[in-house]
């Protein structure tokens, strides 16, 4: 019908973006955006093409067209709710969070029913460290659509970050209920199973982390139900490098159950991983594997080993940094003259949650007054970061000499100190068996469970929790004071 419409008129704008919006449906994008592209070409003022077009966009990733066209489609209709609200989905996406802030609010005063600006707004404000008023906005998109899962299950998180963890349970349960394939509030239910220390109801939930990048592999799984003794098990990668790090501590026990390990590994942990006791051969991701008799994911290894609290394999240390690369970082150190201290107060940008777990350089520089030596353990920094160490000169720059974790192994190892907050390189210190402060935020990611400064993981750690969201200035006083103590024993 369509078809005949732009046959009868080839020349309307409206036939065009009809078409486009059919298309749509179908997922004919590619076929979308050129009629899209006509209708806006018969009429620069149609704010509905723009718009669509935008979407397009956005859902390609090409975030900065998708604002100019939102930006057109508002030039022609400042009162244009949907042009708003997808323009804070992209300033959302792009971690301008303040900027989606303003565009949410500005879509829900112009359309207060809708439902998922009311949703994103609350996430926005989680990211922002405003948990009660995220969830003011989850309760009132609650009121318009009480059969939300996604809303609910978002609720849940802000619920958690306040750490009212049996409402944060409760609403995890109800986005169940209302759609129970939903990965998302599975995964949540294990992560606060697990943070709450129910190891054992929370590993098996754990696995739905999988459903998110599903992997395939040739061979079975293995979850620990059969014997892998005289079996080659590939252990392949997964997560971040810290939960590398961390996990990777089972190797050493699949090996005395009599299996001959291949463990899948990051090319920035290659080096540190080949001193790993247990491992049979090292494979990067983009290398072929060798033929193999099972398989099992780095993170299901504590479920296959029926971990609880009490049984985690917490020797330290299981990861080493090699002789040479010590001997070159000391010299390169030179004479001890005071207690060696490094600091790594940021972790990577693209973390979802990096805003509230990464610190800026100058929050950290009242610490540098210490008398200890200070050096940086960051192979990057950030652009505000740079100018504050160069500024100020006192915290000792080793990026250039840090090709991957090895060296920074090395570094480490020539501490006697390490202060970082929740990153790679705080499981590195923890796996090296060397003394680390590490900062943890109020509601902070399972591993570290609840109300505790030690951590069962990692003997030699003492952790530093906030003790409201968002707020470091108590976390780095208690630091500084501990840390002179520290200075004035050494």
């Amino acid at each position: 019908m369509q078809e005949r419409a732009l046959e009868l008129e080839p020349d309307s704008p409206i036939a065009h973006y009809t078409r486009a919006r059919m298309l749509r449906e179908l997922r004919r994008d590619e076929e979308a955006y050129i009629s899209l592209c006509e209708a806006i070409g018969r009429d620069p003022r149609l704010a509905q093409a723009y718009n669509e077009r935008g979407n397009i966009r956005r859902e390609q990733g090409d975030l900065g067209a998708a604002i100019v066209d939102y930006d057109r489609a508002l030039a022609v209709r400042p009162d244009y709710a949907d042009a708003h609200y997808h323009r804070a989905l992209v300033l959302q996406d792009s971690r301008q969070l303040t900027a989606a802030l303003l565009a949410y609010d500005r879509a829900i005063s112009l359309d207060p029913r809708m439902v998922e600006a009311h949703n994103n707004r609350g996430r926005v404000l989680r990211m922002l460290n405003r948990p009660d008023e995220a969830l003011a906005a989850y309760d009132r998109a609650l009121a318009l659509n009480p059969e939300s899962a996604d809303v609910h299950n978002n609720r849940g998180v802000v619920l958690k970050v306040l750490r009212r963890f049996e409402e944060a349970l409760a609403s995890y349960v109800r986005a169940i209920e209302l759609r129970p394939d939903h990965r998302d509030a599975h995964w949540n239910v294990a992560l606060l199973l697990l943070l709450t220390g129910h190891f054992a109801e929370g590993w098996p939930l754990y696995e739905w982390r999988q459903a998110f990048a599903p992997r395939r592999f040739p061979q079975p799984a293995w979850l620990g139900a059969v014997s892998v003794a005289g079996k080659r098990i590939l252990v392949h990668a997964e997560q971040g490098l810290g939960d590398f790090i961390q996990f990777c501590r089972y190797v050493p026990l699949l090996t005395h159950a009599g299996a001959e390990v291949v463990l899948e590994v990051p090319a920035a942990l290659k080096r540190l991983a080949s001193t790993l006791r247990g491992v049979s051969r090292l494979v990067e991701s983009q290398e072929a594997f060798p033929e193999c008799d099972l398989h099992c994911a780095m993170l299901s290894l504590p479920l296959a080993f029926r971990t609880t609290v009490a049984t985690i394999p917490s020797e330290v240390p299981y990861l080493h940094a090699s002789p040479s690369a010590c001997v070159a970082a000391n010299r390169r150190l030179g004479e001890r003259r005071r207690l060696r201290v490094g600091l790594a107060w940021a972790g990577g940008i693209d973390h979802e949650d990096d805003r509230n777990r990464s610190l800026a350089l100058e929050s950290v520089v009242p610490l540098l007054a210490i008398e200890a030596e200070f050096h940086a353990l960051q192979k990057e920094y950030r652009s505000e970061d740079r100018a504050v160490l160069e500024r100020d000169g006192r915290l000792l720059d080793h990026h250039a000499e840090l090709s991957d974790f090895a060296d920074t192994a090395a570094l480490v190892a020539a501490m006697d100190l390490v202060i970082a907050v929740d990153t790679a390189v705080a499981h590195l210190a923890g796996a090296l068996g060397k003394p680390v402060w590490i900062l943890i935020t109020y509601s902070p990611d399972f591993r570290w469970l609840l109300d505790r400064s030690d951590s069962p993981w990692y003997p030699t750690a003492t952790l530093f929790r906030q003790s409201a969201p968002g707020v470091w200035t108590d976390v780095l006083a208690r630091v500084a004071g501990r840390l002179r103590e520290e200075v004035r024993h050494a």
